[in-house]
């Protein structure tokens, strides 16, 4: 259950619907996801999230779907479970197969367990891995 009441195209000030409106034609759809409409309630915010999010996920010297299935791999680990059904949606939708999907989960699964075990065992950082010694 939302904190904050989603807000419908009805509910929302000017300012909130505009980035609705912007979001349904950069997806080409009149469905604008839940998280935008919570964000609604501060308009500014929304509009500073929804402009980012368009710099940050644009094709780059990371491919779309790349960076989407980051964006899976760190919402998992952040356990935010919106973003994990929102961002598989989006991976989905630009390409990302079945085999892709459960080799990414194997991915995040094994850097969960290794990532645990550095840190309760306390590994020190490698100095070749350190980002001073790999200068030279």
């Amino acid at each position: 259950m939302a904190v904050v009441p989603l807000l419908n195209d009805e509910e929302a000030s000017v300012e909130a619907l505009a980035v609705f409106n912007e979001i349904r034609e950069a997806r080409g759809t009149d469905y604008v996801n839940n998280f935008w409409r919570a964000l609604a309630h501060d308009p500014a915010q929304l509009k500073s999230i929804w402009d980012r999010i368009q710099s940050v996920m644009a094709p780059g010297a990371l491919d779309p779907l790349v960076k989407e299935l980051i964006y899976v791999a760190v919402s998992t680990a952040n356990g935010c479970g919106y973003c994990v059904h929102s961002h598989t949606a989006s991976a989905r939708a630009k390409g990302m197969t079945p085999a892709m999907h459960a080799e990414l989960m194997a991915v995040i699964a094994m850097a969960s367990q290794t990532n645990a075990l550095a840190t309760a065992l306390g590994v020190p950082v490698d100095a070749r891995f350190d980002t001073e010694e790999t200068k030279g």
